[in-house]
């Protein structure tokens, strides 16, 4: 990872990253529990300002772009995987809207000044029975004006970061069929938080069920009518595939230390020295090397392009392959460990589970599958 750093003041974040990620591996453990959540690892973030990492310098924030939210968030999630990705879509959320600009900014503003002072926010987007909102379906969570107030009645599914969230920006339909993006404080009136998250991975997001019955809000509550628009620069849903290299990347180091000192007997030396677990840990370093590439350079081009939308098939390539790369290297991680790595004590197990869930992670593979090969066939159609 270090060949990627290109700027001392990149040095410098990971730096006071890399400080704090030996401590979140060995409380990842905890994160096993039914309920859990890494609420010291964000408190360790918040002390270095972490939470403030996207956002607008005029908001007080440190006003970083794509290429160090991505090395941070990879670095972060070798630590611990949970606390990566939870963080990293507050901080990517910031980040679309500094790329983009499209929130109501009166509404905007004192929303991002709770957010230097300390607020964490997510969306809350998805709904049970609902499918994805990826995939277009519109909420059933409605949102109903009453004079300047506006009355919000619906359930989230999926929403992580729950135990901490200081403010749940609610996609909700309006009575004319649109789709707002609504902010509902957490200790307001009818809001509870149900804990249905049982995942056997990334158990520690803690993606809990948002209730919200007859909450009521001022009307200047709503942050955009533009929830769904498909225009918006989304390059930092890369975070998702940096979360999945990070947790690969851990999976790559315990097992490559484990070759490095375990001696069985029957070798008389350690098992990296054996033919096979060469060829294994060369294929995991070509494969994590590729990946690496593949996402920072998509990164490079994205920053460079004064057309990001042109770039979206590479977004959704790259988040693709990166994470299926990720798979395949803990998979072959999980080979050199044995069947050790399957133990509740080894914390492989951890990693073999946790980085199955970039699987379903938006966007899915069976709609970036669908557009390339819908591309594919129209073009030699049109020949």
């Amino acid at each position: 990872m270090a060949s990627f750093i290109k700027t001392p003041e990149q040095q410098e974040l990971l730096t006071k990253i890399n400080q704090l990620k030996q401590v979140f591996t060995e409380r990842e453990p905890q994160l096993d529990a039914l309920g859990s959540f890494p609420f010291q690892d964000f408190e360790d973030l918040k002390k270095i300002n972490y939470h403030t990492l996207t956002l607008p310098k005029e908001y007080g924030g440190q006003g970083m772009g794509l290429y160090e939210y991505i090395l941070c968030q990879e670095a972060i999630a070798e630590g611990s995987g949970s606390t990566g990705l939870c963080i990293g879509w507050h901080n990517g959320i910031i980040l679309e809207y500094a790329e983009n600009r499209h929130w109501n900014e009166e509404t905007a503003s004192w929303l991002l000044t709770a957010v230097k002072n300390g607020a964490i926010i997510n969306t809350a987007a998805s709904e049970r029975n609902a499918g994805s909102p990826t995939r277009g379906a519109l909420p059933k969570t409605s949102v109903k004006r009453n004079g300047n107030q506006l009355l919000i009645n619906g359930e989230k599914t999926f929403t992580s970061l729950a135990p901490i969230l200081d403010y749940f920006l609610v996609t909700a339909t309006n009575e004319q069929s649109e789709v707002e993006l609504v902010i509902i404080p957490r200790d307001i009136t009818g809001l509870s938080i149900k804990e249905t998250w049982d995942s056997v991975a990334m158990r520690g997001t803690a993606s809990h069920t948002l209730l919200l019955e007859n909450v009521t809000v001022p009307e200047h509550f709503v942050l955009s009518n533009t929830a769904y628009q498909k225009s918006l620069y989304k390059g930092w849903l890369l975070h998702i595939p940096a979360c999945y290299i990070g947790i690969a990347a851990a999976a790559r180091n315990y097992a490559i230390g484990f070759a490095a000192s375990y001696v069985p007997a029957s070798f008389g030396k350690p098992i990296a020295e054996a033919p096979n677990i060469k060829q294994i840990i060369g294929d995991i370093e070509l494969e994590l090397a590729t990946a690496r590439h593949l996402l920072y350079g998509t990164i490079e081009r994205y920053e460079q392009s004064n057309q990001k939308e042109s770039l979206e098939e590479a977004l959704e390539v790259t988040k693709l392959a990166v994470t299926n790369a990720a798979i395949s290297i803990v998979d072959k991680a999980m080979k050199i460990v044995g069947a050790r790595a399957l133990s509740a004590s080894n914390q492989m197990h951890r990693y073999y589970l946790n980085v199955r869930a970039g699987l379903y992670n938006p966007p899915m593979e069976d709609v970036v599958k669908g557009k390339l090969a819908n591309k594919a066939i129209q073009s030699f159609q049109q020949k």
